[in-house]
Parts: structure tokens; sequence; C-alpha cells
């Protein structure tokens, strides 16, 4: 038998998304699209699949209504008997408080956790993109009979610095020291220029994990974090080993991204649209799944040299037409309409956008439902974006509509 037949994913999906904002102003971080088809938990439940874990809760809390929506309609029917991609809201079964932390959420849920005959619990986050085999981890947890395993990535120094939590190994990958967000990050003692920094994906023996969750529940001084409480507590206590991620995408150097700003977001879209993608869409081997609503095939017109519909070096979604204008280096979702003479590049556009003709968008995400009169320029005049728009620090202006919109459909 399978050893993922004796593991639970809970899957912590649950996050304000405060740096995503304005994008998660109406949704959870976790249903933002990705890809023009996708929301970005897609990829970590089909890491879930693809690596034969089929019995997953997955952790909402703020504006989860599409979220919980794209999960029923997608991923639950695919479950056999005994499996399972459930939703789980807060419950406060055993506290009166909102998730105060990563460490909390599952705490708040160990009796869903516990009601699962399970021998380890498989802890995951729903937004990172990257493909990997959690079967691959697991079978390592169990050869070095570990009492939790935690998975690592090796990033430059100068990367990890203030930014990812660090783990120090011996040469058998035992964890002997941790660091949250150090200002100077201790080496990799497998490759002295790197640092093994911490992916945020945790395995637990099940047995071992509740009393850990139960013991820092009740410590008033912790702020009830995987990483800044309970990682530094149990490393001198128990076996705890570190994994070292194994890349599933094979189409180059290991790719993870956390696509928890705005900026991160944009760029990992933007990695999709090249003519050899640094992240691959399209490997029959690792696919990638999802729920897509029925629209028409995409549509690209007139064939006239002045007002030609086109879209280079980008990726457009069911139900879109172009209509005589040009996008390039672009992701479009679905149902976006883009009129003549326009011009788009560099840009992701959600689900139902009508692009007004003459309109020039560059270096820009536009939200769901908007519509864009004509001769609107978005992207060159960042002074005058500021005023109408949220613009970040690289120059990403991101559109939204006005008013929320936290019942209609995306």
């Amino acid at each position: 038998m399978s050893l993922m037949r004796e593991a639970i994913g809970v899957l912590l999906a649950g996050g304000q998304g405060e740096r995503l904002w304005p994008l998660t102003r109406d949704r959870a971080k976790p249903a933002v699209p990705f890809g023009g088809v996708y929301r970005i938990i897609d990829i970590t439940l089909s890491n879930c699949i693809n690596s034969d874990l089929r019995r997953v809760f997955v952790l909402t809390q703020y504006k989860a209504l599409s979220l919980n929506r794209h999960v029923r309609r997608g991923w639950s029917p695919i479950m056999g008997l005994g499996d399972f991609i459930e939703v789980l809201p807060p419950q406060m079964r055993v506290s009166t408080n909102w998730y105060l932390g990563t460490a909390d959420a599952v705490y708040q849920n160990i009796y869903s956790i516990g009601s699962e005959r399970s021998n380890y619990t498989i802890v995951l986050s729903g937004d990172h993109i990257y493909k990997m085999n959690y079967q691959k981890m697991l079978q390592q947890h169990a050869d070095a009979g570990a009492d939790v395993t935690v998975a690592t990535l090796e990033v430059e120094p100068e990367e990890a610095a203030q930014r990812f939590g660090v783990i120090e190994t011996d040469e058998h990958w035992r964890i002997i020291g941790f660091e949250e967000k150090p200002a100077e990050p201790s080496r990799s003692h497998s490759n002295p220029t790197k640092v093994n920094a911490s992916m945020g994906i945790y395995i637990f023996n099940t047995q071992l994990l509740i009393p850990i969750l139960i013991a820092d529940a009740e410590d008033p001084h912790s702020s009830h974090d995987f990483g800044r409480d309970i990682l530094p507590k149990i490393i001198s206590k128990y076996r705890v080993y570190a994994y070292n991620f194994v890349d599933e995408n094979k189409t180059g150097p290991p790719y993870w991204r956390d696509v928890g700003t705005i900026d991160a977001y944009y760029e990992a879209n933007m990695d999709l649209v090249s003519v050899s993608p640094v992240f691959n869409l399209y490997d029959k081997q690792w696919p990638l799944r999802t729920w897509q609503q029925q629209y028409p095939p995409a549509k690209f017109v007139f064939a006239d040299p002045k007002r030609k519909g086109s879209a280079l070096d980008s990726i457009v979604a069911g139900g879109s037409i172009v209509s005589g204008g040009r996008v390039k280096r672009s992701v479009l979702c679905y149902d976006v309409r883009v009129n003549s003479y326009c011009d788009v590049e560099n840009t992701i556009i959600f689900n139902h956008v009508n692009i007004g003709r003459y309109s020039r968008i560059r270096n820009a995400i536009i939200d769901r439902h908007v519509i864009l009169p004509e001769r609107t320029e978005v992207g060159f005049d960042l002074e005058a974006d500021r005023k109408r728009y949220t613009v970040t620090d690289s120059g990403v202006t991101i559109v939204v509509r006005e008013e929320s919109m936290l019942e209609e459909p995306e």
C-alpha cells in the first residue's frame, strides 16, 4: 500500500492576502486567477493529486466564497470512495478567535484531523507556484525515522536574508538550527554558496503533531506560527529532518515562486508566456487541473492589415475575442474582449473585461468585470495612474472596479 494512503493533507488557504491588495479585496488569495484558466490554489491541489495525496482539508478564512465554490465544483467531484478534498471554514470549536497563525489554524481543526485515521499529516500552503511530489518527501520522512520533516529550497543568501526561515542541517540532513528571516543566513552544508530556505511545507507524525499544537496553543508568548514558534522548539527534542526540494517542472533550474505580493504574482504570470516557458503548463506527465466555466473557443478577427486581431507570445482563455486589436506578452482569462485598434502588452486581464477601442495598456493587471472606455491609457503615465489606480514600486498598475462584487461570479 502506498505511504500516501496513511497520510492526510492540511492546506492553509486562509491568509488575508494584504500584500496582494487590491486583488484580494473581494476574494481569498488562493482564489486569485493564475495562468488564464487556473486559480493559485490549483497548483498545490494538482501537486496533491499527482502525488497520490487524496485526503486533503482546505482551511479557509477571509473572503472565501469564490474559493469554496471553486473547490466544490472542480475538486470535490474527482475524489473516489474514502477520498476527499474538503473545505473547512473556521469553526471555533477549541477557540473563540480567528486563526492567529499557521499553527493555530491547524490546531483549531484538530478534531477533523484526529477523526481521520492517519500516521502522517502534511501541512501545505495555498499561495505558491511549484511542482513537487510530496510522496518522495514522505518516503524520505519514513526512511529516516523522522518525527518531522521540513521541505527546503536552496536559494541565494541575499535572497533569503530577512525574507525566509533558514535551516541548518548536518551531513545527514537532520536539522540542527533554524532562524526566522535572519540578516545573515547560515549556508547549506551541501552547497556553501547557497542557503536552505524553508518552503512552509511540513510532514508531522500525526500522533506527535496534536500534543505539539496543544502545547503551543497554551503558550501565551507564542505567535502560533510553524516557522517562528513550533520549529525552533522541537528541533532539539525530536528527530527533525530537511527534505531538499526536487522539482517536477523539469524545464530548467528548480522553480518555486511565492506569489504573495503583486510584483511576484505579476512576474510568475509573465513566466508563462515565453516561447519556452519557465513554468510549464503543458506537461502531460504532471497535469495541472482546475474547474473551468463553459465558454466558446477564443477568436481572433479581422484579417485586415490595418485592423488585425492578433495575440503573440500570449495565453488566451476561452470566450475571449481579440477583435482588431493587438495583444503581446499577455495573459487573457475567460470572456475578455479587446476591441479594434487597441494595444495590450505585458498585461494580465481577468475574466469579463472589455477594452474599448484605441486603448493602450501595458505593464498592468486588469481585474474582473472592468470596462475600459475608448482611448484609455494605462501604464504610460504612472503619476496619472497613481491618482486613479494602485501602482506597485516596480511600475505595475492594477485596475479594479470601484464597487465591490462579493456575490457576483468570477
